[in-house]
């Protein structure tokens, strides 16, 4: 869930807050575009404790329902963060099936070191035993997340973290959250995850389109998937009984190597009443 406040013109950080505090979700706000930016929008984001540079579902869910709400006039647009811009494409624009996806820049990745590794394996109260054979890594494509491999998806669900002590743990590696994952079904490239944020204001998301585009590329450099065009499916929220379903694509260069991707997911809309 991504409240969107389609027209925010006018509104203050301290109103947009208010808007995050209220609902307890991340939220986007859309802006007419500033000038000069060659963009056709400017989105900002708020989650209750800060404001963020960039959310991917929001986003997503952003530019669909400008859509539905007739307010876009093509099918490619260009939207001003404070990350910068991203690409916005409408797939189906004109049938009820239309969906979203948006760009983000190529991925980078880095090893945790052990002492680092004994200290997520101690906040996420898990037993090393329980790591998967790959690398805990911090990951980026807009926001730094850590990945976190586990041997299951039962044991993913089963977590319980020491939420208390994430943010200072998140403070310690340079991340804006946990991501620990797992491989769900290998031939169709399905992962499932729980994202547990440094400081946003609640425990843990639902769904987090940023986290999992840069799961993709630590995937990529652990061999789980391949720098093509086929589609790696990320489920989150399970575990909150709010189930979610982030889509990347992999974007390559013409030789072969991912510099960058596409994320989307169906959305719903749901009104407040």
């Amino acid at each position: 869930m991504a409240p969107v406040v389609p027209d925010a013109l006018g509104m203050s950080d301290s109103d947009m807050q208010e808007v995050a505090r209220k609902y307890g979700h991340e939220c986007g706000f859309v802006l007419p575009a500033p000038a000069g930016s060659g963009c056709d929008y400017e989105f900002r984001f708020w989650v209750p404790n800060h404001e963020m540079e960039m959310c991917g579902h929001a986003t997503v869910g952003a530019v669909w329902l400008l859509h539905q709400l007739g307010k876009l006039s093509k099918r490619e647009l260009s939207i001003w963060t404070c990350k910068g811009a991203v690409n916005a494409h409408l797939v189906k624009h004109d049938t009820a099936d239309a969906s979203v996806k948006i760009s983000q820049p190529k991925g980078q990745v880095k090893p945790l070191a052990s002492s680092a590794i004994a200290s997520i394996i101690s906040v996420l109260r898990i037993s090393p035993n329980d790591l998967a054979a790959h690398p805990v890594q911090n990951a980026w494509t807009s926001r730094v997340k850590t990945l976190v491999p586990l041997k299951s998806a039962v044991i993913l669900n089963s977590l319980e973290p020491a939420f208390d002590r994430i943010e200072q743990l998140c403070e310690d590696i340079a991340s804006t959250g946990l991501y620990p994952y797992a491989h769900v079904d290998k031939d169709c490239q399905i992962f499932e995850a729980r994202q547990f944020p440094m400081s946003s204001g609640y425990p843990e998301d639902a769904a987090t389109g940023i986290a999992a585009a840069a799961l993709s590329f630590g995937l990529l450099a652990n061999g789980l998937v391949q720098p093509t065009s086929k589609s790696i499916t990320v489920r989150q929220g399970q575990a909150m009984q709010k189930p979610s379903e982030i889509v990347i694509t992999l974007t390559t260069d013409g030789k072969g190597s991912a510099n960058g991707c596409w994320l989307g997911g169906h959305v719903e809309v749901q009104r407040d009443t």
